[in-house]
């Protein structure tokens, strides 16, 4: 068995890196690690770093493929976030959904990888909240 110590990263294809860069860090407003390059972007979440993986950084015969499965981004309100990325041109694909713990509000970046708004009401079986 391996020890793994944590996620580094959690990739995401895109066909025009410069355009995803402006997405992520003026669009979602996401903080760009300070060490990343102009062919390696990096942004951090806190407890996971999203790496923008693209052609120019993997050689021209990389064909990046969108993400179906998408990558939820915990916020404090989903209905403010997202209005203001409704304001900024983002379209949402459906209403914002309420499971009954959570609420979750569904989009896409520029390439088309799948990203949700999300936030958990309802606690835990222990009562406690993440």
């Amino acid at each position: 068995m391996i020890q793994v110590e944590r996620a580094d990263f959690v990739s995401v294809p895109v066909s025009d890196l410069t355009r995803a860069d402006e997405f992520y860090g003026q669009t979602l407003g996401l903080e760009r690690n300070p060490n990343s390059s102009e062919r390696w972007v990096e942004y951090e979440l806190g407890n996971v770093t999203l790496a923008l993986i693209s052609p120019e950084a993997m050689g021209p015969d990389f064909e990046p493929r969108p993400n179906q499965m998408p990558i939820a981004l915990r916020v404090a309100d989903v209905a403010e976030a997202r209005r203001k990325l409704e304001a900024a041109g983002v379209e949402f694909g459906h209403e914002t959904i309420d499971s009954g713990v959570c609420h979750i509000a569904g989009f896409a970046d520029p390439d088309g990888n799948a990203l949700q708004l999300h936030r958990r009401y309802a606690p835990y079986r222990d009562g406690s909240l993440p």
